[in-house]
């Protein structure tokens, strides 16, 4: 089945597809994506990747490094992270129990006993996982409670959320979700595949992390994190830059699968819930969200999508069908709330956005010296 499929990955600063670029999956160059929440650098890597774009190499030189060669690891979303103190005085709790995407009443009852700090956002509402905008509690596979649990013992304890409710999610705090976090810009090296970080910080940020008593381990700091205290304690503060790192060998995007310890799950049929034997569907998405517990916002949203082969062009642009498939799960988007009516502008860099204007101004050209024709020979 998983060879009737070619997968693209996109991006942007929120649920609104159309505003999503393409992702360069295994390139050095970062993705740039922008809001007036937080300036993001993105780098998406897959090992064995075989998807969009065509010219997309195969792999890393990030799979190389360690620890990735011994941990083999399958895939890693590295993002380089800038909060932006928010424009609107809105009150985060009001927004936040108003939502109809709140997580839990649970979660309510943290907020009202936590406030929002005024300079960042606290490590206990930075959250990071995958959401869906339709049920998919009819489609889990057998042995999905089983997996969880291994999850959730074996990989990120912090995970939490409702794989049965009308729009399921699965988050868990940023602080011990990922498997690196950096305080500080970071390194960018093409040679090491682009966003190059391990656990840690820059002179500024290790002194940040010493003062909370953060542990100097990627293992340790994620054991911390778990603790409600040292989350709360943790902010990831305005106008300052941070380096997350989220990997393993567990999830295979080129056979498909997720492989457990003693357990191996096939993810084809169940790929976002939607089957794909009867009356199937063109596409299938996997959304993993950087966002704001407490707010409801996200800040990054980046999307596997699968799509038929047949629904592909050569040049790796989408036919009709799979653009009708787009459109679809836009309109499911929208009716979750999660499509804002005006969005931001996300672009690869300034050269990119230029490019793009020159494009719009030939196609006004064009489109003019059409009309003047037609004028012409009506004339």
């Amino acid at each position: 089945m998983a060879e009737k499929y070619v997968i693209r990955v996109t991006a942007g600063s929120n649920y609104d597809i159309d505003k999503h670029v393409v992702v360069p999956v295994n390139a050095h160059e970062t993705v740039k994506v922008s809001s007036d929440l937080a300036d993001v650098d993105l780098n998406v890597r897959v090992q064995n990747y075989h998807g969009l774009p065509r010219t997309s190499p195969q792999t890393s030189p990030y799979f190389s490094l360690e620890p990735h060669a011994t941990n083999k690891d399958q895939y890693s979303i590295a993002i380089r992270f800038t909060p932006k103190k928010p424009t609107s005085s809105a009150d985060p709790k009001t927004t936040s129990a108003n939502s109809s995407n709140s997580p839990s009443a649970e979660d309510s009852e943290e907020d009202s006993d936590n406030e929002e700090p005024s300079n960042g956002i606290s490590g206990a509402d930075l959250q990071f996982g995958n959401d869906f905008d339709h049920p998919i509690r009819d489609r889990l596979p057998p042995g999905f409670n089983y997996a969880m649990n291994i999850v959730k013992w074996w990989i990120d304890p912090g995970l939490d959320g409702d794989a049965y409710a009308d729009r399921p999610h699965l988050y868990g705090p940023a602080l011990s979700s990922f498997n690196a976090i950096y305080v500080g810009p970071g390194e960018y090296d093409p040679e090491k595949g682009g966003l190059y970080f391990g656990e840690g910080g820059d002179e500024d940020g290790l002194k940040q992390r010493q003062a909370l008593g953060a542990p100097e381990t990627a293992k340790e700091r994620m054991k911390w994190a778990l603790k409600p205290a040292n989350k709360d304690r943790w902010v990831f503060q305005y106008d300052k830059t941070y380096c997350l790192d989220f990997f393993n060998p567990y999830l295979d995007f080129n056979e498909f699968s997720l492989r457990l310890p003693g357990f191996t799950l096939p993810i084809m049929k169940y790929w976002d819930g939607q089957s794909l034997r009867s009356n199937p569907k063109r596409s299938h998405t996997l959304r993993y969200v950087l966002r704001n517990r407490a707010t409801d916002e996200p800040y990054l949203v980046v999307v596997f999508t699968l799509y038929l082969k047949e629904d592909v062009n050569e040049d790796g642009s989408l036919k009709p069908a799979a653009l009708e498939a787009a459109k679809e799960d836009k309109a499911m988007a929208k009716e979750a709330g999660r499509v804002p009516e005006v969005t931001e502008e996300v672009s690869k860099d300034e050269d990119y956005q230029e490019a793009r204007k020159q494009f719009e101004k030939l196609d006004v050209k064009e489109r003019a010296g059409s009309k003047k024709e037609e004028e012409d020979d009506v004339d």
